[in-house]
């Protein structure tokens, strides 16, 4: 199986291993990955914008679509547990982020009240007013934290242009709500350079950060699908099992995503 571009606007629901019985939001295009990192475990593939044409949907269409979603699977088997915003890329982009949430928890109360609204999101964005505004309205605010060291930041989740781990966590901090700490897990050879976040010294250095982050939890999860660059390890569910007890040791609770 290679990596893959979700083709819709809103896709699902699917069965998913953090969130349920989760229906998907793309706010990005449909044919291109549209991100601020090129991380090298993506499942939509490496990020490459370059000449590309950028198009978004627009809000009008978004509300339109998820209203109608919502009423076709109110009362069914599939009715969502969660209502994610991922999609091909970051979905905190979009120009119209604060306003498709604000529209987004109207449908959900009227048609799916008990789904949570969740965003997955890779922090970059948080120095904007009104992102901070938009994720403070929904129930699962998962931002990611990959890395201890910048080098292994720089490695792992590529980001474009000058942006640093530092300047992340700083992000990270200045958030004054709740929020919730994602970090994948990996190991491997990616353009020559090894590529491991497990190691004691990373380990260490990225639980310092979240213990000054302080999030709600943290999800600890290793890759699941197949990824851009071939030569990642999939962590076991021992190692993995291992970080968690020190997170938890810390006094943050964890969930282990095998």
């Amino acid at each position: 199986m290679a990596t893959f571009l979700f083709d819709e606007l809103i896709f699902g629901p699917v069965k998913s291993r953090r969130l349920g019985v989760s229906l998907g939001i793309n706010l990005l295009p449909t044919d291109n990955k549209y991100c601020t990192f090129n991380c090298v475990y993506c499942e939509c593939g490496w990020t490459d914008i370059e000449g590309k044409k950028i198009v978004l949907p627009k809000r009008d269409e978004f509300k339109q679509k998820l209203v109608a979603k919502l009423q076709a699977l109110q009362g069914t088997e599939n009715e969502p547990d969660a209502i994610t915003f991922a999609g091909n890329g970051e979905p905190t982009i979009h120009p119209d982020f604060s306003e498709i949430i604000d529209d987004t928890v109207e449908a959900r109360n009227q048609y799916a009240p008990k789904a949570k609204i969740s965003v997955l999101s890779n922090a970059s964005q948080l120095h904007k007013k009104r992102v901070k505004v938009a994720l403070k309205k929904v129930d699962k605010n998962i931002q990611k934290l990959d890395a201890g060291t910048n080098e292994m930041f720089q490695r792992i989740n590529q980001p474009l242009g000058n942006l640093s781990l530092n300047q992340i966590v700083d992000k990270l901090l200045s958030f004054e709500g709740k929020l919730i700490i994602q970090t994948l897990f990996i190991r491997g050879t990616v353009k020559g350079k090894w590529v491991d976040n497990t190691t004691e010294e990373e380990v260490s250095k990225w639980l310092e950060l979240v213990k000054k982050v302080n999030p709600e939890y943290v999800m600890i999860y290793p890759i699941d699908r197949d990824t851009p660059a071939k030569d990642l390890e999939k962590i076991s569910a021992d190692e993995l099992d291992a970080i968690a007890l020190r997170v938890k040791e810390a006094g943050i609770e964890t969930e282990v995503y095998y």
